[in-house]
């Protein structure tokens, strides 16, 4: 319970019992469920001189009656997701090699998961499933080709417009919902300026923020990262047309080729088509892929990644302080800790971890900035508040010798695997005070898209009844009411090949595990694909597994020793339970529209955003109002 929140107040002495509305305002949690005093200012009219000797009762010994609170106000909600953070770079999950005071103080005064998991290995499949609570696969952004995530502004694919979002489901409450920070979830489908993708088709009121990911290509002079194999191939094809060409030319001015100037002439018209064909496209990375948008209109193309943070930072902030009066769902979204982890100079040289240590303390300082913003406007008690990361570090992000992606802790693995626990295991911290119990850590097995209902329910709203959820209501474990996570089986995605499933055997404790499909490291035995850049979902960079492997997380947390029928009595038992629940999940699942096919994220120029005349794309509405970012360090 927060304060400033309209209570009233149930005795129950015996078989009596009376409730009557509080004309003040109520501070703290329920006594009964918490064991902590209750304080009550003056009762209304309403309630008669009898009760005021059960209230002083309730004030002084809180355990003589049974009282219940009814919460008549809904709280605001704030979601902030990191990018690419592994579970193992903050302070409060083991880290000591990285400040993160903010966020570590956020898990001090609120709960810590341990076991918290994302629906998928990547970017945007992981933001779907936590979007609308459903794994990527129910809405077709899980991909069956090489293409896993989206590719550019101007692909046609996206969430689809008939999936739910909680900032849907929350609007319809009175929520003002607003979305800062990366998207990543489609812009357009068949015209420019349909926005079937946009954040406001999708339920919130105010977006500013990248339509697309950070990447190596947004940074000058720094090596391509989108398509970066397929780009290389094509360098190669256009100098063999281009080398080949110029041989003819060659042969035909010294008479060594008898070939007529028109067939020149349409070798070489056919090797320039061919290579505007592809550097119409990837050779603009930075104006096509790399902007900020404020709801529907181009505020810079390209961005500039050294105002960007504060641009992110002002808007987050200026939403908090224009919806002070509430209800309001902020969902920040970081570019932090992606690639090309442009960080500010006041950050530069800080950690003790590099680059990406830089980038990692730079977004702490952020969220701190953030939670101010929160506790300035007197909100703190009546914000329901969330951290986690979209999916485990990159360990293949690499420049030399020099890691630019993040470290999972103990996990095997990391972003790309859809199995192994590095991936997929995350970074969860929520906070709100006097309704979650302060420094508590949760080791049951939870998920990002158990979001979705969660704040569905503090909003007053319904999750939709027409279609699968796999998410769970998390209040009643944050609470303390149940010990137990609701989720006993989840079901782990690459792409959407189905590469392993957890079952959490709660009469046991046991966490079983088992791994159908795993990909191959290269080099053998590193950990990670880093002759590939990323790891493969199929095809000859995996590994069927028949049986499967089996871990117990509950003893082996990093995976490092495969379970057997001659080391595990039950293997044949788990096994086969496990298999049972994978048929009976598939059961649930309904074809849909790939958005993730070939054709849907190929690069189309007519649905390019563009503040301009296409080809003409760019501006700087900003200019130089941007603010910057001055940390007191």
């Amino acid at each position: 319970m927060g304060v400033g929140q309209q209570c009233s107040a149930t005795c129950t002495k015996g078989s009596h019992s009376k409730t009557f509305p509080l004309s003040r305002r109520c501070v703290g949690p329920d006594p009964l469920e918490h064991g902590q005093s209750f304080v009550f200012f003056v009762p209304s009219a309403q309630a008669p001189r009898s009760y005021l000797t059960a209230l002083l009762a309730l004030c002084i010994f809180p355990k003589t009656c049974g009282m219940s609170v009814a919460v008549d106000s809904k709280p605001n909600i704030l979601l902030i997701m990191a990018d690419d953070l592994g579970i193992g770079d903050i302070g409060c999950y083991g880290n000591n090699t990285i400040r993160t005071p903010n966020i570590d103080q956020l898990a001090k005064e609120g709960v810590k998961l341990t076991q918290h998991i994302a629906a998928a290995p990547l970017c945007t499949p992981s933001r779907a499933a936590f979007l609308t609570g459903r794994y990527a696969i129910r809405s077709g952004m899980a991909s069956s080709n090489g293409y896993r995530a989206l590719q550019w502004n101007a692909g046609s694919g996206g969430l689809p417009v008939n999936e739910t979002t909680f900032a849907k489901v929350l609007r319809q409450q009175g929520y003002t919902t607003g979305l800062i920070g990366k998207w990543h979830q489609g812009m357009n489908c068949e015209a420019l300026n349909d926005h079937c993708h946009h954040p406001s088709n999708h339920g919130f009121d105010y977006f500013y923020g990248m339509p697309f990911t950070l990447l190596n290509n947004c940074q000058k002079n720094k090596p391509p990262e989108l398509d970066a194999a397929l780009q290389a191939k094509l360098w190669l094809y256009t100098q063999i047309i281009a080398l080949a060409v110029l041989t003819v030319i060659i042969g035909k001015l010294t008479d060594l080729i008898s070939a007529s100037w028109k067939i020149v002439a349409f070798f070489a018209l056919a090797g320039s088509l061919f290579f505007t064909s592809w550097y119409s496209s990837y050779g603009f990375v930075q104006y096509w892929n790399c902007i900020l948008m404020r709801n529907y209109d181009i505020t810079e193309q390209p961005m500039k990644l050294e105002r960007t943070s504060a641009l992110m930072l002002k808007e987050a902030v200026s939403f908090i302080e224009r919806n002070k009066h509430g209800p309001f769902l902020l969902f920040v979204s970081f570019l932090h800790v992606h690639t090309p982890l442009f960080t500010t100079e006041k950050f530069l040289g800080k950690s003790r971890h590099g680059l990406y240590g830089d980038n990692v303390e730079e977004m702490d300082w952020l969220v701190g900035k953030i939670l101010d913003a929160i506790d300035k406007e007197d909100l703190k008690n009546n914000t329901f508040t969330y951290f986690a990361s979209d999916h485990g570090g990159q360990l293949e992000a690499q420049e030399g010798k020099t890691q630019l992606g993040g470290w999972n802790g103990i996990y095997k693995g990391g972003k790309g695997m859809g199995g192994w626990e590095g991936g997929i295991r995350v970074p969860g911290i929520l906070r709100w005070p006097g309704v979650f119990p302060a420094d508590t850590i949760i080791d049951e097995p939870t998920s990002l898209m158990d979001i979705y209902p969660t704040v569905a329910h503090l909003g007053g709203g319904i999750v939709p009844q027409d279609r699968v959820v796999d998410g769970r209501n998390l209040m009643p474990l944050l609470q303390g009411k149940v010990q137990q996570s609701e989720h006993e089986f989840m079901f782990h995605y690459c792409g959407s090949y189905l590469h392993a499933v957890r079952w959490h055997q709660k009469d046991s404790g046991a966490l079983w595990k088992a791994h159908y499909v795993t990909p191959i490291f290269h080099p053998e035995g590193a950990g990670a694909c880093y002759g590939r850049g990323i790891c493969p979902c199929f095809g000859e960079g995996v590994t069927h597994h028949d049986p499967p492997l089996l871990f117990d997380l509950s003893r082996d947390p990093s995976e490092a020793k495969p379970l057997s029928p001659g080391t595990e009595p039950l293997f044949d038992t788990v096994i086969s339970r496990i298999e049972r629940a994978v048929q009976e999940h598939r059961q649930t699942l309904t074809p849909v529209p790939q958005q993730l096919s070939l054709y849907n994220v190929m690069w189309k120029p007519w649905l390019q955003p563009c503040c301009g005349t296409f080809p003409f794309c760019w501006c700087d509405r900003e200019g130089d109002s941007a603010p910057s970012i001055t940390p007191a360090l």
